[in-house]
Formats: C-alpha cells, sequence, structure tokens
C-alpha cells in the first residue's frame, strides 16, 4: 500500500474541508458546497466527454487504473543489479549455456525472456530490438492510462466552466427575483469548484503518481538490457556493475554492494 497517496488525498480533502466549516457558518457551509446540478454536469459531463474519446475497453481500463497509485510496484533495481551481476560471474566462469538454468529461477519474465534469447545463440542487436520492442510496447500501454487522466484533469475545469455557463443564464433569466441571485451565483459557481477539485485533487495526482511508477520500470527494464547485453559481450562482472551503477543516483549506489569478480 502506497502511504504517499493516500496520506496527500485525505489530507488534501481534510483542508478543503476545514476551510469550509471553520468559518462563521460552521458544518452547515458544508452543505452549501454539495448540488446535485452541478455534481451531474461536472462530473457526467467529464466522465462521458472522455468516454467519447476512448473505446469503451479502454475507458474502462483507465478507470481501473486508479487502483495502480494506492499499491507500492515491486520494483527492486538494486536487487535487480546485484541479480545481473550474479549471472555475469555465472557466464564467466561456466559459459553462456549455464544461465539457462538460472533463467529457469527467475520470476522476472522480461529478463528471463532475455537470458533465454541469449542461451539461444541469438544475435545482440536482435535480443536488444526484441526486448525494446517489448519495452516500448509496455510503456505505450502505461501512457494510455496516464493519458486518460491528463484528459480527465483537462475536461473537469472545462465543463466546470460550462455548469457556470449555465447556472448563470438561468440565473439572469429570473433576476426580477432579487433574493435569489446570491445562491444562484453560488450554485452557478459551484461547478467550477467541482472541476478544479477534479483535476487537482485527483486527476493530477494519479496521472503524475502513474507516470513515475512508469518511469521507474522503464528504467529498470534499460538496466536489464544493458546488463544482459553486457553478459552476452563476455564484459568482465565488476566493468558491468560499474556501468549499471550509472543508472543510480549517487546517495543510492553506496547501498550496492560490490559484486564483481576479476
Amino acid at each position: 500500500m502506497d502511504i504517499a497517496t493516500i496520506i496527500g488525498l485525505v489530507a488534501a480533502f481534510a483542508l478543503m474541508l476545514m476551510a469550509m466549516v471553520t468559518g462563521d457558518f460552521g458544518w452547515t457551509a458544508a452543505g452549501w458546497f454539495v448540488d446535485k446540478q452541478s455534481i451531474l454536469i461536472t462530473f457526467g459531463g467529464t466522465l462521458f466527454a472522455v468516454l467519447a474519446s476512448n473505446t469503451v475497453p479502454d475507458f474502462i481500463a483507465g478507470l481501473k487504473s486508479i487502483t495502480l497509485v494506492f499499491k507500492v510496484p515491486s520494483l527492486d533495481t538494486i536487487g535487480t543489479i546485484k541479480q545481473i551481476i550474479d549471472l555475469s560471474n555465472v557466464a564467466r566462469k561456466e559459459g553462456l549455456l549455464a544461465l539457462e538454468e538460472s533463467a529457469n529461477a527467475l520470476e522476472e519474465p522480461f529478463m528471463k525472456k532475455g537470458i533465454l534469447l541469449i542461451v539461444d545463440g541469438t544475435d545482440p542487436e536482435l535480443v536488444r530490438g526484441i526486448l525494446e520492442a517489448e519495452m516500448v510496447n509496455t510503456d505505450a500501454r502505461h501512457q494510455k492510462n496516464i493519458e486518460f487522466w491528463k484528459m480527465i484533469g483537462a475536461m473537469g475545469p472545462a465543463w466546470g466552466m460550462i455548469g457556470t455557463l449555465i447556472g448563470l443564464v438561468l440565473m439572469l433569466k429570473n433576476l426580477s427575483d432579487p433574493d435569489s441571485i446570491g445562491p444562484n451565483m453560488a450554485v452557478a459557481l459551484i461547478t467550477t469548484y467541482y472541476g478544479s477539485v477534479l483535476a487537482n485533487w485527483i486527476s493530477a495526482p494519479v496521472a503524475t503518481k502513474l507516470g513515475s511508477f512508469n518511469d521507474a520500470e522503464m528504467q529498470l527494464k534499460e538496466i536489464m538490457i544493458e546488463g544482459l547485453l553486457s553478459i552476452q559481450a563476455g564484459e568482465n562482472p565488476r566493468v558491468i556493475e560499474e556501468k549499471l551503477k550509472s543508472f543510480l543516483a549517487p546517495n543510492i549506489r553506496e547501498n550496492l554492494s560490490e559484486g564483481g569478480e576479476e
């Protein structure tokens, strides 16, 4: 469970609620921010506009992707580098064919595929091409979900403004009743508020978190590709370690123990 996402969303909502109820009107004021018509226009309009921009399967997949931001991805970059160094030591001592047994014990399908390609004697450029093609397509699938939430972030304020304009038209049509102008203006502005909340409280954090998860996964796959191709090229394990360390931030590199052997 990603505690940062939970804390961030809950705290942001709590701050908004506090701003509503800490005035002179207390909890009564919170009720003023609930309007069924505005909810229908802003949230309903946004979702259906996004649906019109996607296929039904992509729309459903996009909605489901919000669950991913509450999970910490199981990406162990340091552990993967150590694993690659261990594999390079095996290949250096026993040859590339000895990696097949190690591949069968791996749970990571991407690395397993790369090792089996190497064991089969596949040309290095072809190995790189196959693995990079899978990486690119994985990134493209992830980008669909990221763009889905970015689209909601763009549509939300727009539909909030549409709701505000509708409310203003209805208000101006009833100027004969001065007592209704204030309440009607408040209702008209609530749709803009809903659109901003949808964009900045939900959509932007989700899209950003999914993007950071995707970047981390793509970096890990790049590490795997470079490590496996270095093993295939017969490079020294210590050289491979230094090469893969370049993917890490300086403060993280020290956590990676030396695993190379001459």
